[in-house]
């Protein structure tokens, strides 16, 4: 009998504890609180690429990552709070990578005006600058404040950023070296305007990046500063992209910068059920490397450096699903650039399930004897499913030809054949969430 009224007991309690929630949220609750988690686990095998052994041109490698994410949000009129603990790593490995993913407070006021503060994502235009690279499962983060206006067409964000190593309050505060990003200090200003009816939206972006000198112990903070725009033109059933950005100042060994790049793509939706695209993206390298190849004697000091860096962005979303070109030091302390012409296509032949194919044709910005620009073709499938509001499964397939060219550069082994595949498992479930209203409401 007691275990019978214990049971009655507490389904009651349960169900009485639903319909306070649910009149609560009926009554427009003043605050609430979610608590949400995010598991996501992908598979990878890649043949070829990535430090090539050419003794060993079918080599493989295989293994799992995973990113495990538990989510504390709070808000309220003014005031909105998040919490985001997060484990990330390769199944199999000694220690996980534990960290803070977002920690944050956004404070707004009605007419537009607000303040966030904390550890969070930046995610701005089409990411290719700042982006909230998810698919790295780090999905790397800013310690920043970020405060502006957002109101009818237009958007103005200011950023601010100041890292260190530790509250070094004898030792002085010049001295930075490693944390969640390679960066000293940093200073954003965003524009973005656009309205639900106009078909054209501009953002205008301007950055100056402070960074540790890197030689010899240099204790000098390095400027570079990163200026360019971002448009879109959305006609019926067409929609057109395009960017350009410029990168100066000094990296962090002193050597000024001088770099560029520029962006187009075309997007056509004949219907709901699929989508045609087409692009080209042209990134500025350098002219030559610092150490000459092919065991020749010397170096060459690079009085500029021409080769563009795409900073905090998505990298993932751009230039191939292979992940070969950041545009970072290929070998020697080189980067070429990057021209990345591309077609392809989406398809929804029914809900929940999504099919992308493309291709992409890559070469070097800049020349270099006795090799052509071409780097080489890739076609990549992905396919995805999502069985409920937060399962998601996707798997995709990419397979590259690479060319003389990506073997000078040490990019591939001899046979110059890469193939990608993974499968990956994405969950994300709304745990709990509850309203409340204020005391001295419910007192009236």
């Amino acid at each position: 009998m007691k275990k019978i009224f214990t049971r009655v007991f507490q389904s009651l309690s349960v169900m009485l504890f639903m319909l306070l929630v649910t009149s609560v949220h009926a009554q427009e609750a003043d605050n609430e609180f979610t608590i949400d988690a995010k598991l996501n686990t992908r598979g990878e095998i890649r043949v070829g690429g990535f430090n090539p052994d050419s003794t060993d041109n079918e080599r493989r490698a295989m293994f799992l990552t995973g990113q495990y994410r538990l989510n504390f949000s709070y808000k309220r009129s003014w005031l909105e709070l998040r919490l985001s603990p997060q484990a990330a790593g390769v199944w199999g490995h000694g220690s996980a990578n534990l960290s803070l993913a977002e920690a944050w407070a956004n404070m707004q006021t009605k007419n537009g005006f607000f303040c966030k503060i904390g550890r969070q994502g930046l995610e701005y235009d089409d990411e290719r600058i700042l982006g909230y690279d998810d698919w790295s499962m780090t999905a790397p983060t800013h310690d920043v404040v970020k405060f502006g206006y957002e109101g009818y067409g237009h958007k103005v964000h200011a950023i601010l950023a100041y890292n260190q190593n530790a509250d070094n309050v004898e030792t002085g505060t010049t001295y930075y070296s490693g944390g969640i990003q390679p960066y000293k200090t940093m200073q954003t200003l965003w524009y973005h305007y656009d309205t639900p009816k106009s078909m054209f939206g501009i953002s205008l972006i301007g950055m100056n990046i402070g960074m540790q000198g890197k030689r010899n112990n240099d204790k000098k903070t390095y400027y570079q500063q990163l200026v360019g725009t971002y448009m879109t033109l959305k006609p019926r059933y067409v929609s057109m992209e395009g960017a350009f950005y410029y990168q100066f100042g000094r990296n962090e060994y002193g050597i000024p910068i001088k770099a560029f790049m520029g962006s187009a793509k075309v997007n056509v939706t004949p219907s709901d059920i699929y989508t045609l695209f087409a692009g080209y993206d042209y990134l500025s390298g350098d002219k030559y490397f610092v150490v000459p190849q092919d065991g020749q004697i010397g170096m060459i000091y690079h009085d500029t450096i021409r080769g563009f860096s795409s900073l905090f962005g998505s990298h993932h979303e751009f230039y191939g699903a292979m992940d070969f070109f950041f545009v970072d030091s290929y070998v020697s302390n080189f980067t070429p650039g990057l021209q990345n012409a591309y077609v392809g296509g989406n398809v929804t032949p029914f809900k929940g399930f999504d099919i992308k194919a493309a291709y992409h044709f890559y070469a070097i910005a800049t020349d270099l004897p006795d090799v052509s620009k071409a780097l080489g073709h890739e076609v990549e499938f992905e396919a995805s499913y999502r069985f409920a509001d937060f399962v998601k499964l996707s798997a995709g397939y990419t397979y590259m030809r690479g060319t003389e060219t990506m073997l000078y550069l040490q990019r591939v082994s001899e046979n110059r054949r890469l193939h990608w595949g993974w499968i990956m498992l994405t969950i994300n479930p709304t745990i709990f969430t509850i309203g409340w209203r204020d005391k001295a409401k419910l007192n009236r």
